[in-house]
């Protein structure tokens, strides 16, 4: 007996693959990859964006996440790829996606795909923490305690079991400063490795290498600045921009 086929043409091919950045601030960061996936699949309908959809007999809009942060993370540098089926005017999408969109996931840049798939043009995040109630100080012998080391592990329970994670391997610099006499503020880049060395991960490896015993009267406030490749300076290369420089 003949395998059962959809009925009707096939959807439309894309045409134009789009790169967006956007944040995920306030309430929104609260909200799960899988809300933040649903809640963009709302967002492109009420915009109308042309967009490509799977064949078969559940079809589904062609959109490619990469890295999504933790739910209650903020982030300023999140990426999503979009498959279009005719080309648009980039900035009239970005807006109309913004417009779409609840606050705090604000749509901050779109451009035509390019350099590889988007995981290819991310390697790093540039993180920044900041921890009321702790002076810097005792922040900054925590963070020179664990670039000292060549090696801090800590364990964390994973889908595939528990892990152990060298989180000094990921870390490729890290500085201290006061945002005021009783918080403190670290500014990190960190290698994305597998499985990835988060933000608490970082604080648990400095609970591990602090001479004095680091306390958190308040949880630290972990926010993501940036993605992208690393470069010889050490800095990030925002994957947007590189795909508008090789566009």
């Amino acid at each position: 007996m003949p395998a059962r086929r959809p009925e009707g043409p096939p959807p439309p091919p894309a045409v134009v693959r789009l790169r967006l950045r956007f944040t995920k601030r306030g309430r929104a960061r609260f909200l799960s990859q899988l809300d933040i996936a649903r809640t963009f699949e709302r967002g492109l309908r009420r915009a109308r964006v042309p967009m490509a959809y799977s064949a078969g007999f559940s079809p589904h809009p062609k959109v490619s996440w990469c890295g999504g942060t933790q739910t209650g993370i903020a982030s300023e540098a999140e990426y999503v790829e979009l498959a279009l089926t005719a080309d648009v005017d980039l900035e009239a999408l970005r807006a109309a996606l913004d417009a779409a969109l609840p606050p705090g996931l604000d749509v901050t840049g779109c451009a035509v795909a390019a350099g590889g798939p988007l995981a290819s043009r991310i390697e790093a995040s540039r993180w920044r923490i900041r921890f009321p109630g702790v002076p810097v100080a005792d922040l900054t012998a925590a963070v020179t305690a664990l670039l000292a080391r060549e090696r801090v592990e800590v364990e964390r329970t994973t889908k595939d079991g528990r892990r152990t994670i060298d989180v000094r391997g990921a870390v490729i610099c890290a500085v201290c400063r006061a945002e005021s006499h009783d918080c403190a503020i670290l500014e990190m880049v960190v290698r994305h490795t597998t499985p990835a060395v988060r933000p608490d991960d970082v604080l648990t490896a400095l609970g591990v290498v602090a001479v004095s015993p680091l306390t958190f009267p308040v949880p630290p406030e972990p926010t993501r600045l940036e993605q992208g490749l690393i470069r010889a300076d050490g800095t990030l290369a925002d994957p947007l921009l590189a795909a508008l420089a090789e566009s």
